[in-house]
């Protein structure tokens, strides 16, 4: 594994996002000695906390799945997950509903679910959801150490017994193909087909080694951190300053100072100068390329996945169909994502995601209140919309969605609104989103493992990149191990492989007692910032 050349023993580290979080808390365990900054006014990066009047509201993921591998952070400077963050486990993991009327509750116990489907579907499909669940166990040991959690250096790393294993569980056909020989009704296969969408790539033609996230979403465990997904970050910041980072925040980098092809320090906006050895930056590529003043030269441009419209609701009600996690599944298929990744259509039959978080944790809204985060898939600015177009664009397709909900029986949806945010793609790219999406570079494979943009930096000795648009990828089980490779770029040691075990039980994560903190608590007059 190739490694920065030279001293390493001070790191910044740019971005607070769960990548740069997780490459902090790797560093300082290996004894470096870490600043960490960032733009914002606290941690968090995409998984950041936005407050609507007394409403408490995750901006980014809400999903959580291998906890474990945060847990991995923290140990790595002597501290555990469970003893800063509740986990609460979620049964369903998900509610599926159908364009016809039925619903299906996805369990991750392989017991509740074949017992699900066989009402769902039938002894036929129950016996086949047997055979899948074995299968994706399978593609998740032969994925997870060789092409996940490892640092990249060429292709040829490729080359070993891992990858003929993964042949032969026909990992390199298509998902959608390989989904249908274990489960023939069409409703059953959106359920383990979805995930592509996450990795920005149609069923279809999606490599069916993609679907290690149907792994991660229906087998190994989904989860909620009490007081939001933003608790977990919160809590990785607060592991980190006790270790000894330096936290910096609402410090936005300017420049980085190079010489005799090393960065020599960090410039901020505000005009200090910080010193280091080495830096990881974390920002989204665009920014990194600004600052590193070039990008690789690819022989084909980078491809995005397609974005999302959000719609961040705190009701007066809910309704009880709704589960934490509820996929609302138009009748349209294949039109769909022809729409989102081709034709550059908004969804004319839209699939969507209804999180539910107040059905865990009440008090991130007002008593008897409700948090509603409405997620519809929709093409980026490179094949759809301008972001300029969705300025006129959003509010007419907030209207639309709206009534869509109530069509799927949200009665009365529109009236019970006291607050809302609604986010497109403009707000995507005023972030910094290339493309307009949250979601990053898409995972085809020309844009997969060695042949993704690479976390070492050519002509630079002593930068690293870290986040979804390097290795391995899109989602927060990656980004973590995206920064665990860029720490293990700097340390010159080897990864800790991530655990092919599933994730510990609900038991295991309790915060040790009610004076844990989820704080961060910053040494620099900037000050530890809680959104909440």
């Amino acid at each position: 594994m190739r490694t920065v050349k030279g001293p390493t023993d001070h790191v910044v580290v740019v971005g607070a996002g769960l990548s740069g979080l997780a490459c902090a808390l790797h560093l300082l365990g290996a004894g470096r000695r870490v600043t960490l900054v960032e733009r914002d006014a606290g941690p968090g990066g995409r998984a950041g906390r936005l407050r609507l009047g007394d409403y408490l509201v995750d901006t980014g993921p809400t999903v959580l799945t291998m906890p474990h591998l945060a847990d991995e952070a923290f140990a790595a400077v002597g501290d555990s997950l469970a003893r800063r963050v509740e986990l609460l486990p979620l049964h369903p993991a998900y509610r599926a509903g159908f364009a016809d009327g039925t619903r299906l509750d996805v369990h991750t116990d392989g017991d509740a679910m074949e017992a699900e489907v066989r009402r769902f579907a039938g002894p036929a499909e129950a016996a086949g959801y047997r055979r899948l669940r074995h299968w994706l166990e399978r593609l998740y040991r032969a994925q997870m150490r060789r092409f996940i959690d490892t640092n990249f250096d060429s292709p040829f790393q490729l080359v070993h017994p891992d990858l003929a294993r993964l042949a032969a569980l026909g990992g390199f056909g298509r998902l959608d193909a390989r989904i249908g020989r274990f489960l023939s009704d069409e409703r059953l296969r959106r359920v383990f087909s979805f995930q592509a969408l996450y990795a920005g790539v149609a069923p279809a033609r999606a490599l069916a080694a993609y679907a290690v996230i149907a792994y991660m979403d229906t087998v190994a465990g989904v989860w909620f951190p009490r007081g939001g997904m933003h608790a977990l970050p919160r809590a990785m910041a607060g592991a980190a300053s006790d270790a000894g980072a330096e936290l910096r925040w609402s410090s936005e980098v300017s420049g980085l100072e190079r010489a005799a092809g090393r960065v020599r320090a960090v410039r901020l906006a505000s005009g200090e100068r910080i010193p280091c050895d080495a830096v990881v930056l974390t920002c989204e590529l665009p920014t990194a390329h600004r600052l590193l003043g070039r990008a690789p030269r690819r022989p084909v441009p980078l491809r995005h996945s397609p974005s999302a419209v959000i719609l961040h609701a705190g009701t007066d009600r809910t309704w009880p169909h709704l589960a934490h996690h509820t996929l609302s599944f138009g009748g349209a298929w294949e039109r769909t994502f022809d729409e989102l990744t081709r034709t550059g259509r908004l969804m004319s039959d839209p699939s969507l995601l209804i999180t539910r978080p107040t059905a865990h944790d009440p008090s991130l809204a007002p008593p008897g209140r409700h948090l509603h985060y409405v997620l519809a898939p929709c093409p980026n600015t490179e094949v759809g919309p301008s972001a300029a177009a969705w300025r006129e664009l959003g509010p007419r397709y907030r209207d639309s969605l709206v009534a869509e909900l109530e069509r799927r029986g949200l009665d009365g949806f529109a009236d019970s609104v006291e607050e809302e945010s609604l986010v497109t793609p403009l707000d995507w790219t005023a972030q910094g989103h290339a493309a307009g999406t949250p979601f990053s570079v898409s995972h085809t494979f020309a844009q997969t493992g060695p042949f993704r943009p690479r976390n070492l930096v050519r002509g630079l000795d002593n930068v690293v990149l870290a986040g979804c648009g390097t290795t391995p990828g899109v989602g927060v089980p990656t980004v973590l191990i995206s920064g665990k490779l860029a720490a293990a770029r700097i340390t010159g040691a080897p990864a800790r492989t991530a655990r092919t075990a599933r994730p510990p039980r609900a038991a295991d994560h309790r915060p040790a007692g009610p004076d844990t903190p989820l704080t961060p608590t910053a040494p620099t007059s900037a000050g530890a910032h809680d959104p909440s």
